[in-house]
Formats: structure tokens, C-alpha cells, sequence
């Protein structure tokens, strides 16, 4: 992979000096540094993807082992985006330590960065989360011990790791139902003249699974299965374009079976569909040895470019496809490719840069969700909060970030947190305790997690308009004790819902409370709300100390809660 001659990326440092002097290094950490040879290269000079992802596994795997003390199979791996390519003479640095461990998987975070050796130069390549199972002891299943979280940074990794594995564990069942109901929409295959056969594209390949391919448990590698699966899929991509393809992302997938010495690999790849710049290629291991039925391993979706001399995206041809499976994949492909471009908008850009309201569907509900708490999750492990004012111990902070006012409001409950969370998270009974909620309807009952109301507030000023907005409340319960219960609030937006004359229509960027169990009886609320212009009147006067009606609002909030703590749990709201 050749470098672009950007500016390097700013990465974080993995050594902190500590308060004692003494400098800290997360104990999980692992560090592999290659220089990048001939060896290691394609015909373009460029590392190849499939070495990477090898470098990549071992790496991690390493990091995972030295967490839970005994060996580790990889499990799964997420979206990966390529950002750069890595030329030969180069060196390729990753990093990977443990985020969270669960009970006997864990989540560990991988960067990949190149450095140019004669420039001195860095920049980030990939950054990536893969999960690893310890394997069963002798004594039976592993109970991993815990991460201990030691900085800000860590903190905030091992928070959003609960509602990545969340995300993981329903990803198969929400793109399958994203693909049913996608796919019936989708309509015929359109004919292309000139395409090219998919048929063309076909490739197998056979490996047979040796000592070095393995770790020291006779566990084929999950980075060897994943370098051979590269391999198949981009002599595919090839065969579409006659020229040389760039990976460019790697879709979620996860190790279904384990493979060993001994077995062969039968690897299978297709071009699925192209668009104008670029193209899916669907590839699939499985395995066997002697006269045994194949075992399905692993499947992977790839998205390739063809790049030209300037490093731009060619126009590719277009596919024909096969009939029957052919068209199912051809069609498929087209609702994975919308499933990207909603993740990446949604998810893969900076917190700074995510649009104030997003247009809610069904495609994008699990990023949507993931998003909005993600955001909560990141505000709440922010450490630079200023106390603007206290009130009998209900406490207004403030935080001035990237031109961005952010404000949090915090006091203890004698309620328990299962029920303060049951009893704010239905939004219909939040005007029972807060004067700017006028009006709030459910409109959206998505699922359990989700809903999406339509909230009105009273005008600021003498005679003008109230506000309204379409807000999606997306709630979690603790993953274990060491999370709190959340509520968190984002607009959307709603095609049934428009702007109307009688309201102004306001947006909340991110919103909503953390909950957090202090005792059996005490629990400690914080409401967290990122000020937007449609939100900053209604606090303005709080933040600069010309009054204090937060305080009103959260005393009123509390004997609201006290009065309905032995109120039966809520049930989530119905549609109606």
C-alpha cells in the first residue's frame, strides 16, 4: 500500500505520567512495529491488506491473552476503514489493548498507524475493535476479570465498548430484517449494456491449514483466515476491472466455527454489484477434512476502489448478474451499500461534525441508537466541568468546548435507580415536573429501547412562538454494576412530522440522564444537555447567575420521584 502525502494524525501518546511521577502504561497493552519489505507488498508496491490483517490479529490476540491469562480465538471483527495505503520501506505501528472484558469475551481496540522513517512523519491507517473469547480451562468456562479504567480516555473506551458489543450482538438479526424488507423495494435488476458477467468474477481457492498457520493451540489464526479471504476477494474484484483494486472496508463479521491444522480451507469470493466508484465483493471460507461435510467458517462483505494516477476513484464497470442467487445478491448489495453510507454518516464522523437532526428510518435505527448514546456516554466522561452554581445540593455545571456550551445538572434521590429510571424514561410524564414540557406525544414506538416523541415547549419571549421538537429517547440499562442506567435524546427527523406554522422547530444535538446507583436507596441523577441555539433560552439566565430555575426544575423533579417511588415499574410507552 503506497502513503498519501498528507499531514499525519494526531495520535495519542500510550505512555501518561502519572501524579507520582512514575509513568503509566495500560497493562494490556501490546505494540508490534514491521517495516514493510518487498515480501510483504503486491505488484504495486503497496502492503498488502491480508498481511496487515495478519499483523493486525496477532497483535490483538496477544493484548487479549495477556488480559485473561490463557489462550484466545478471535470472534468477531467490526467495520474496518482503510483511511491510507502503506508503501514499501515504510513501518506499520499497532497498537492494541483490552477496553472492557465481559464474562468471557472482550473487546479490544486496535490503531494502526504508518510512520515514514527519512520524514519523521505519522498517520493513522485504520482504527479498529475486534472481540476475543478466551477458551475453556480444564476447570471449565473462563470468568475473565475485570478492566480496570485509569484515564479519561480508557474510561471513555471502556463505556462505549457496552454499547459496541450491544450493537454486535444484534447486528446478524437487524441486517437481516434490513435486507428482507430492503430487498422487496428494491425492485428488478436493471440491464446494463457492455456489464460484465458476475460469473466472470467467480474465484475459489484452496489452503491447506499447516503448523505456522496456527496459534499454540492448532487454532487456524482468524487474521491467516482473514489474509486468505482478502486474497480471493480482490483476484475477484480484479477480474471486474482488469486493473489493480484498493480495499477500502471490511463490513462487520464474526468467526461462526473454529478451523485447525489439518483442515482445508475452500475460499469462495464474487463481485456482488458495482456502483460508479465502487464495488462489494462477497467472499466465504469454509472448511473439511477428509470426507466431512464443509463447515462454514467465516463471511466477509469487501468494498474495493480503482484508483488512478492521482489517487482518484475510477468509474467501474458494471456487473450482470447471475440468475436467481446472482440477483439476490446483486440486490442485497445495494441495501448493504445504503447500511454503509448511514453507518459512516451517522457513526464514523466526529462528534463536532453530526447534523443536528437525521432523517429517521428503519435502516438506521441500530446507528441512530448506538450514536445517541454514544454522545451521552462521552459527555458524561468528560472531566472539565466547572461549577456555575449550587442550590441545597442540586449542582449546575458548565463546559465550553469547541465552541460548543454544554451544561450538566446534578442531585442524589432517596428512590431507587430502577425505578427513577422507569419514571423518566417515559417522556409523557416528564410535564409532570419540568414547566417546558407543554405537550409530549409518543409517535414512534420503534422497539423497547427506542421511541421517538414529538415534545412542545412554551415561547421565551412575551407573544412569540413555542417550540417543538421531534426527539429520539433511546434508553440502556446497566450492562453490570459498573454502569448506570441511561436516557438519551437527539433529534430527528420525521417525514410524517414536518415544521409547522404554530411552532418554531427546535433540535437537540445530545441530551439526557445518567443514573447511578450510590446505595439500595440513594441514587445520583445527572441531566446533560448540549446547548443549541434552539435550547440555549431556555437556560441562558441559569448559566450567567441571573436566576435559578434549574434548581426549581430538579426540586420539582425529585418530589416527583419520591411521590411514585413505590408506584409500580412503567411499562414502555404504547403507541398511540
Amino acid at each position: 500500500m503506497t502513503s498519501e502525502n498528507k499531514d499525519s494524525d494526531t495520535m495519542p501518546d500510550p505512555l501518561l505520567i502519572q501524579e507520582s511521577g512514575e509513568v503509566y502504561r495500560n497493562p494490556t497493552e501490546v505494540q508490534m512495529s514491521q517495516i514493510v519489505l518487498p515480501c510483504h507488498a503486491n505488484h504495486c508496491g503497496e502492503l498488502s491488506v491480508g498481511q496487515l490483517l495478519k499483523w493486525m490479529d496477532s497483535t490483538a490476540c496477544l493484548s487479549a491473552e495477556r488480559h485473561a491469562g490463557c489462550s484466545c480465538i478471535t470472534a468477531s471483527v467490526d467495520d474496518i476503514h482503510f483511511e491510507h495505503t502503506i508503501g514499501v520501506g515504510k513501518v506499520v505501528n499497532i497498537i492494541a489493548k483490552v477496553n472492557r472484558a465481559f464474562t468471557s469475551s472482550m473487546e479490544v481496540g486496535i490503531l494502526v498507524t504508518c510512520e515514514d522513517l527519512y520524514t519523521d512523519r505519522q498517520w493513522k491507517v485504520c482504527h479498529a475493535f475486534a472481540t476475543f473469547a478466551a477458551r475453556r480451562t480444564e476447570a471449565g468456562k473462563v470468568q475473565l476479570k475485570q478492566v480496570i479504567a485509569h484515564t479519561q480516555m480508557e474510561q471513555m473506551e471502556y463505556s462505549l465498548a457496552a454499547e459496541r458489543r450491544r450493537m454486535r450482538l444484534i447486528h446478524a438479526e437487524i441486517i437481516t430484517d434490513l435486507l428482507s424488507s430492503s430487498t422487496a423495494q428494491l425492485g428488478e435488476c436493471q440491464e446494463y449494456q457492455d456489464a460484465v458477467a458476475a460469473e466472470r468474477t467467480r474465484v475459489e481457492s484452496v489452503e491447506l491449514v499447516l503448523p505456522p498457520h496456527a496459534n499454540h493451540q492448532v487454532s487456524t489464526f482468524g487474521g491467516q483466515i482473514m489474509a486468505w479471504m482478502e486474497n480471493v476477494a480482490t483476484i475477484a474484484a480484479s477480474r471486474l476491472c482488469n486493473a489493480h483494486p484498493t480495499l477500502r472496508s471490511i463490513d462487520m463479521f464474526h468467526f461462526r466455527g473454529p478451523s485447525h491444522i489439518g483442515d482445508r480451507l475452500v475460499l469462495k469470493a464474487i463481485v456482488n454489484n458495482a456502483f460508479k466508484h465502487s464495488m462489494e465483493v462477497g467472499v466465504c471460507a469454509e472448511a473439511y477434512q477428509g470426507g466431512e461435510p464443509l463447515r462454514h467458517i467465516n463471511s466477509a462483505f469487501m468494498t474495493f476502489e480503482v484508483l488512478d494516477s492521482d489517487r482518484k476513484p475510477c468509474t467501474l464497470p458494471r456487473i450482470r448478474p447471475e440468475p436467481v442467487d446472482g440477483k439476490r445478491r446483486f440486490q442485497e448489495a445495494i441495501a448493504r451499500k445504503k447500511i454503509r453510507l448511514d453507518r459512516k454518516y451517522i457513526i464514523s464522523c466526529k462528534q463536532t461534525e453530526v447534523p443536528l437532526s437525521v432523517p429517521w428510518d428503519p435502516s438506521n435505527q441500530m446507528y441512530l441508537s448506538y450514536n445517541n448514546v454514544s454522545a451521552l456516554k462521552l459527555m458524561d466522561n468528560r472531566n472539565n466541568w466547572v461549577l456555575a452554581s449550587e442550590k441545597n445540593k442540586v449542582r449546575l455545571y458548565t463546559l465550553e468546548e469547541n465552541q460548543m456550551l454544554c451544561f450538566k445538572v446534578e442531585m442524589n434521590v432517596r428512590v431507587s435507580a430502577e425505578q427513577t429510571f422507569h419514571l423518566l424514561s417515559d417522556l409523557r410524564r416528564r410535564m409532570e415536573w419540568d414547566r417546558h414540557y407543554e405537550e409530549c406525544e409518543v409517535i414512534n414506538q420503534a422497539d423497547e429501547e427506542d421511541t421517538i416523541y414529538r415534545v412542545a415547549t412554551p415561547s421565551v419571549t412575551k407573544g412569540g412562538k413555542g417550540k417543538d421538537f421531534i426527539l429520539l429517547a433511546s434508553r440502556r440499562k446497566p450492562c453490570d454494576s459498573r454502569d448506570p442506567y441511561l436516557i438519551a435524546l437527539r433529534s430527528v427527523t420525521l417525514p410524517t412530522h414536518p415544521p409547522t406554522e404554530e411552532y418554531t422547530r427546535g433540535e437537540v444535538l445530545c441530551a439526557g440522564f445518567t443514573i447511578w446507583e450510590e446505595s439500595s436507596s440513594v441514587t445520583k441523577i445527572t441531566y446533560y444537555n448540549q446547548a443549541t441555539p434552539g435550547v440555549l433560552p431556555y437556560i441562558s439566565t441559569d448559566i450567567a447567575g441571573l436566576s435559578s430555575s434549574f434548581y426549581s426544575a430538579f426540586s420539582a423533579c425529585s418530589q416527583f420521584l419520591l411521590a411514585n417511588k413505590d408506584s409500580l415499574a412503567a411499562l414502555p410507552p404504547s403507541v398511540l
